[in-house]
């Protein structure tokens, strides 16, 4: 199948790995001349902007930060629709609130192209393995021109039915919970810390004890390791939680403990923490009370 890639990061360059290496023809779209020499190292086509990526696409799977991006690269002036052909799909992989994933919907549609609204989980690892979970709403024609690409980069593709907008409700609950648990794994490692407890016993023990969760097995050996190198961002969280709240406010629904987060997740990006991984968001607690956390290894 002959599918472009836009956006070479974390997710969106395994997410091309895997097309490449099950026999698709992959072009990746990537600004960082760095990212982009990294792929063609492995045999991937590379263009810097969407407007290059080859003609006759039947597939463009979008991979950038947020639904001001999706628009730009898509329809933007230097944009890729002109490249694909007639009936192509679109898999749009960000994170954005349901009413943008909408909009989008209805000008991909009204341009004569199909449109799976597919956020997608699993990180940079489960990227780089095809084990991504898909949460993906749209039609069965965009599900079923679409199929190739799900099945090189996911293991399990949810079908939210046929409405756009479906598969970022359901992403933008899985981000609330993911925030809120970073964040709690953090606030509890760091008592922990300040408490005198060993942090690697402390994370054994609970790894194995009722109050563990997938972000503490996952999130917490990063900070054990001292290794901020970001497989997610602490300003994905500042993003995705915003997405959250605002999306609460227009229903007058509550949402007091993703609130916490996201002014967790601030307060560390305002530390200068906002490019670092996420579960260093635990600087807040190093700031204010002065624990001493693990140096790096």
């Amino acid at each position: 199948m002959k599918v472009g890639i836009i956006g070479l990061g974390n997710m969106g360059m395994g997410a091309a790995l895997n097309l490449l290496h099950k026999g698709h023809d992959v072009t990746g779209c990537e600004l960082r001349e760095d990212i982009r020499a990294a792929f063609a190292a492995e045999g991937g086509k590379v263009v810097v902007s969407p407007d290059a990526l080859p003609t006759d696409l039947e597939a463009v799977v979008v991979f950038v930060i947020n639904a001001a991006q999706t628009q730009q690269v898509l329809f933007g002036e230097k944009g890729c629709l002109a490249r694909m052909e007639k009936g192509a799909v679109v898999l749009c992989c960000a994170t954005v609130a349901p009413e943008a994933a909408k909009a989008l919907g209805k000008q991909i549609e009204e341009a004569g192209f199909l449109m799976i609204d597919s956020p997608v989980s699993g990180g940079s690892v489960g990227a780089r393995a095809g084990t991504m979970t898909v949460m993906g709403s749209g039609s069965e024609a965009a599900f079923a021109k679409a199929a190739p690409v799900l099945e090189a980069i996911s293991t399990k593709v949810w079908r939210l039915g046929d409405a756009i907008g479906v598969g970022s409700t359901v992403k933008m609950v899985n981000q609330l919970l993911a925030g809120v648990h970073i964040a709690t794994a953090a606030e509890a490692l760091a008592l922990g810390i300040r408490a005198g407890a060993d942090p690697e016993t402390l994370y054994k023990v609970i790894s194995e004890s009722a109050g563990s969760s997938w972000m503490w097995q996952n999130r917490v050996p990063h900070i054990l390791a001292g290794d901020d190198t970001p497989l997610s961002a602490v300003n994905i969280f500042v993003k995705d939680l915003g997405i959250v709240l605002d999306q609460a406010r227009s229903l007058t629904f509550p949402l007091p403990m993703a609130a916490a987060a996201h002014q967790l997740f601030l307060a560390a990006a305002a530390n200068g923490q906002g490019p670092k991984d996420d579960s260093f968001v635990i600087r807040v607690w190093e700031q204010l009370t002065g624990i001493a956390l693990p140096e790096k290894k």
